[in-house]
């Protein structure tokens, strides 16, 4: 099977920083057309540059908590690519929770921002798929969605009760999604990864800087890694080399969940 995602379409969320930055990219030089989509469209237009109109990427600024957004992202792509072959739900952020404090209401807003925009778009990415493949006959894998998930929903801490009741929503709503979308040959994963340097790690660690001493002992290889090494896993799923997975948590870790959970409250 082969790795290649030359000349397909993806929508990559969040990608104007850490993971979704460095999928965005890699996806692109691997030959795929990318819109990149993200709220923050100075950062966009940083990492980007202004003028993409002659190259294989584009990029989305916009607040996906709003539908009307996620259809002008649609038909930005769809104008700019023709199709969409594969979805990257990339956006997420993380959000300390008091749990108990009764006013707080952090888990509100980590399913509202990392949830329900990932059901959302990927509801209207599939029936775009569904539709592009009304002439196709066969068994071909007609498009792929990959989730970024965290291994939050297994190994959590007490601060990080809300994000890590809606790392484990997703994980679940990955393996309806593959189910449900599986008759229509569109497969559905997500990686679940911790110890990896994240937009939100790389802030925690700067103004917490005794953090990273205790995740790296608790790693069993050592270290954190950088975001450009989810890229590879993240293309394997895009690709046919992984046509017949669909519905799987991959965790990419370098072994941490295998080890007691640590303490401090970043993943």
């Amino acid at each position: 099977m082969s790795f290649s995602i030359s000349g397909k379409t993806a929508i990559v969320t969040g990608a104007s920083s850490g993971i979704g930055l460095a999928i965005g990219k890699q996806f692109a030089d691997a030959g795929a057309n990318v819109m990149f989509a993200d709220m923050q469209e100075s950062a966009l237009v940083r990492e980007l540059g202004q003028q993409v109109e002659d190259s294989n990427i584009r990029y989305f600024a916009g607040d996906l908590r709003e539908r009307l957004t996620i259809a002008n992202l649609l038909s930005a792509t769809i104008d700019a690519f023709e199709e969409i072959d594969i979805l990257v739900n990339g956006a997420r952020q993380v959000e300390a929770t008091d749990l108990l404090d009764p006013e707080d209401d952090s888990l509100d807003r980590m399913l509202n921002q990392n949830l329900l925009p990932t059901l959302r778009l990927s509801q209207q990415v599939a029936r775009r798929m569904i539709k592009q493949s009304a002439d196709q006959e066969g068994d071909d894998v007609v498009g792929t969605i990959i989730n970024l998930s965290s291994i939050a929903a297994r190994r959590t801490h007490p601060d990080l009760m809300a994000y890590s009741v809606a790392s484990a929503a997703l994980d679940q709503l990955t393996r309806s999604l593959s189910v449900s979308l599986a008759p229509h040959r569109i497969r559905v994963n997500s990686i679940a990864f911790g110890s990896v340097m994240s937009a939100s790690m790389r802030q925690t660690l700067k103004d917490n800087r005794s953090f990273r001493a205790d995740i790296e002992e608790h790693t069993p290889l050592g270290r954190i890694a950088a975001p450009t090494e989810l890229t590879e896993a993240a293309q394997f799923l895009a690709s046919d080399a992984s046509g017949f997975m669909t519905g799987q948590i991959m965790t990419l870790d370098g072994g941490r969940t295998l080890l007691d959970p640590v303490a401090a409250p970043v993943h």
